[in-house]
């Protein structure tokens, strides 16, 4: 992802972290979801890492989604609600401009079917964006998120994309649940 790209560029993280490993979830889900549950806790809100469920050339990739289904199998063991985001800041690399191109709003829908497809049933409540101004300032205008770039214009132009990626996303998920529960998160 675009966060990948920005840990491995020497300054920009200040203990030269790079977040690969970060807490395990891929690998300790169903322990985590067992504290989740001895903790008596109903819902549990997780991104789907866009990366993980599609490969470079934008096919499916079969074990990223398999790690979700296990997810949602183990929150269903423990009758707790799933509350997932499509998009928490982790961009697929391969698409070059990022938000700064119109079409990632299209890229961005062209995922959100995909995993409505794939996923949806077992999804009550789903987010497109988690906090897009972060995405769209932090990213393009501080340049202290990922892609790292201090422009803002760009910025302008990244938050306006977000925004239509939103709205396609939105759609793109109704046409496969059109009762869904979907909406955006956003940090006023």
């Amino acid at each position: 992802s675009i966060w990948d790209d920005f840990c491995a560029q020497p300054g920009r993280i200040k203990d030269g972290g790079d977040g690969k490993v970060a807490c395990d979830h891929y690998h300790r889900y169903a322990d985590d979801i067992a504290l989740l549950a001895d903790l008596g806790f109903k819902h549990y809100r997780f991104s789907i890492a866009w990366p993980r469920v599609m490969h470079r050339d934008g096919s499916v990739n079969a074990a990223g989604i398999d790690f979700y289904k296990r997810l949602l199998d183990e929150l269903d063991k423990h009758g707790i609600t799933p509350n997932a985001t499509l998009f928490h800041w982790d961009l697929p690399s391969r698409l070059d401009g990022g938000w700064l191109q119109r079409d990632t709003a299209y890229r961005f829908a062209d995922y959100a079917h995909l995993m409505a497809q794939h996923l949806g049933d077992r999804l009550p409540r789903v987010a497109t964006l988690n906090e897009p101004w972060c995405s769209a300032f932090l990213g393009y205008d501080l340049g202290v998120f990922a892609p790292g770039v201090q422009n803002r214009e760009a910025a302008l132009s990244a938050a306006h994309h977000l925004l239509l990626a939103h709205g396609l996303g939105v759609q793109a998920w109704r046409s496969e649940h059109a009762d869904a529960s979907v909406g955006i998160v956003l940090n006023p």
